[in-house]
């Protein structure tokens, strides 16, 4: 791992995004705002999969640091009738940025997403994962 011990304490944030499409055959099973498939409430599963993920970083990915994370946001919405977007919004003071949390937390909610609908459609495709926003470090990202 990167040593950080003379990096100074900074707010760190990070918004990761995954694209996905669903397809036609799992949005029909739209109810409000969740889809129901045979497994259960798929985007409240995928939230709370992504949040374990996020947690569980620095256990996935050998070089991060574990951090001491103070605030995980995972929202899920639609883009058009077909696909989602799935953000996951990192905050947290430290030494290190919190962009691969942001990345894990996305990432894993779309594959919670994937494996609940794949009974119904594997025409599922995850379409792009990318860091929106990074700020707190050396440099920062806006891609939004």
């Amino acid at each position: 791992m990167v040593n950080v011990i003379d990096k100074k304490i900074t707010k760190r944030t990070a918004v990761a995004r995954a694209n996905m499409f669903l397809g036609k055959e799992i949005v029909e099973l739209l109810n409000g705002s969740e889809i129901h498939t045979k497994k259960g409430p798929v985007f409240q599963t995928a939230i709370i999969a992504g949040v374990q993920a996020v947690k569980k970083t620095s256990d996935l990915i050998p070089m991060c640091h574990p951090l001491p994370l103070d605030g995980i946001d995972i929202d899920i919405q639609f883009l058009d009738k077909e696909a989602i977007q799935i953000l996951c919004t990192i905050e947290m003071e430290g030494k290190t940025g919190v962009e691969m949390e942001a990345l894990t937390g996305a990432s894993i909610a779309a594959l919670t997403v994937y494996d609940m609908c794949k009974a119904i459609s594997q025409k599922m495709i995850i379409q792009e994962l990318m860091v929106l926003k990074k700020t707190g470090g050396k440099s920062d990202i806006l891609n939004i």
